[in-house]
């Protein structure tokens, strides 16, 4: 199985503490695709909910396609999600009970044609634990660096 990984949504793991991740398929336009494939994507303030019992992500940005015509389509329009229902259902009672949230980590083409997003079931880390983290990320970075200095010695 080939993945061509289009975009990260670097942000999300920082903003978020990540529960679980899962693949979703997603409905794009023949315009929206093109672009999509040459990269021209941003996940960065997007989210998924549940609406009408149907996935559905929103404030996902994809450029118009340059060489489209009248045909091409809206940057940041509301996108269906493909998912299976009882995962659906799933998701939305730990939605529902524990005020999680659904957030999209990457978009990717799978096997050279279709368009899958990984979502993440994710909390909303305050604003201490952001800063734990990057000191965390910050001490694990300067022991690596310690530990290269040693081995040229």
């Amino acid at each position: 199985m080939a993945i061509d990984r289009v975009a990260v949504n670097r942000k999300a793991k920082h903003d978020y503490f990540i529960l679980e991740t899962f693949e979703c398929g997603i409905v794009l336009t023949g315009t929206e695709i093109k672009s999509v494939r040459d990269g021209r994507v941003n996940l960065k303030d997007s989210f998924a909910l549940i609406r009408d019992r149907e996935l559905w992500l929103i404030g996902m940005h994809i450029s118009p396609y340059e060489k489209g015509s009248y045909y091409n389509h809206e940057p940041e329009r509301d996108r269906k999600l493909l998912i299976h229902k009882i995962e659906l259902l799933r998701l939305n009672s730990k939605i529902r009970e524990k005020g999680l949230t659904l957030v999209p980590l990457s978009i990717y083409i799978k096997n050279g044609k279709h368009a899958k997003i990984e979502l993440a079931l994710a909390k909303g880390k305050a604003e201490h634990d952001k800063r734990d983290a990057i000191a965390e990320r910050d001490a694990k970075r300067s022991m690596a660096r310690a530990l290269r200095r040693d081995d040229r010695d």
